[in-house]
């Protein structure tokens, strides 16, 4: 049976926290909700020194569990026994982080862990070098009901702009993707909640697991989500389609024309019909490309440091928890 990782990626409210569920209805697999570790703890690495060092990973491993930021409590680990277990543990990076996730599997009784959290999917690179042989599941679904979702969450601060901006961009992204067939999956949102059995059956021979009846029904085991996060609210009930196309209702005509004009080729390869609107204003079009340029400086940005951090690691970088030797998986952006 595997042990790799699994990471469920893709644009932000495109169903990850369904499919996280699904996955932790598993018996062998646990998948705790959003922490805010992973991509933190990876780029503030040179401060933490060479992992190596029994010191160096007893602050770590505090930093991680005692952090104000890091979701760390959501988990209900041991923050005692997680540090203990970290300064006995392998000396990587990734071995310390990956004890996190590990840990919430042993609380659970699950032999294999997975983590979600969507803006993974522009940390691919980051989640290769700590874990190269994750297995990474990107679920895509319609972007017009990606923005008019967005738009209505507490924590989403952009625009309806900059809502098309991040689809486009993660699917972007994957298209670019080039890692082995057993290493990316794209799944589709409405063929999961469509046809569940079908499109998880399929997930689970990626995998390499067994299809088990238990992942049909993920509220079952919704509580894992903290209840804080009522926007989740959704996922405490039966898998329904109800919400596939509801874009219709929610969002202004000019938001239809500006995601059907700007993302219309996306969305026909990802095998979603488009309703024949009208062009989008040029002022509108105008506006997307403008915020979009700003986030890709930015990325560019962040992607030119971590190519010099990489030539001044300072200590083995992926893990070492289970298993033989790992070989990274080469990514193309």
């Amino acid at each position: 049976m595997s042990e790799r990782p699994i990471f469920v990626v893709g644009c932000p409210r495109s169903g990850t926290t369904l499919l996280q569920l699904m996955l932790h209805s598993h018996p062998r697999i646990a998948v705790p909700p959003e922490t805010r570790i992973l991509v933190q703890v990876y780029r503030a690495r040179r401060q933490f020194g060479d992992m190596r060092e029994p010191a160096n990973r007893r602050a770590l491993a505090k930093r991680i569990a005692l952090g104000s930021r890091t979701q760390f409590r959501d988990l209900e680990v041991d923050p005692d026994a997680f540090i203990r277990r970290a300064v006995d543990g392998p000396g990587s990076l990734g071995s310390i982080i990956g004890l996190v996730y590990q840990m919430f599997a042993e609380r659970h009784g699950k032999v294999r862990w997975g983590d979600k959290r969507p803006p993974y999917i522009r940390h691919l690179d980051a989640v290769l070098a700590m874990f190269p042989d994750a297995q990474i599941i990107h679920l895509i679904r319609d972007g017009r009901d990606c923005v008019s979702s967005l738009k209505e969450m507490p924590w989403f601060k952009g625009d309806t702009y900059e809502a098309v901006h991040r689809w486009a961009e993660a699917i972007d992204i994957g298209r670019k993707v080039k890692l082995p067939a057993d290493s990316y999956y794209e799944l589709r949102y409405e063929d999961l909640t469509a046809d569940p059995v079908g499109a998880l059956s399929g997930l689970c021979t990626f995998l390499g697991e067994e299809y088990d009846p238990a992942m049909r029904e993920p509220y079952k085991v919704a509580d894992v989500v903290p209840q804080h996060k009522d926007w989740h609210v959704n996922t405490r009930q039966e898998v329904t389609t109800s919400r596939s196309g509801s874009w219709t209702d929610r969002l202004e005509p000019w938001e239809v024309s500006l995601c059907e004009t700007v993302l219309g080729e996306r969305l026909r390869a990802y095998g979603y019909e488009l309703s024949g609107a009208a062009p989008a204003l040029r002022k509108d079009v105008t506006a997307y490309k403008r915020t979009s340029n700003m986030w890709k400086r930015k990325w560019r940005q962040v992607a030119m440091t971590e190519w010099f951090n990489r030539f001044r690691e300072p200590g083995p970088v992926a893990y070492q928890l289970s298993g033989g030797p790992r070989q990274p998986a080469g990514i193309g952006r």
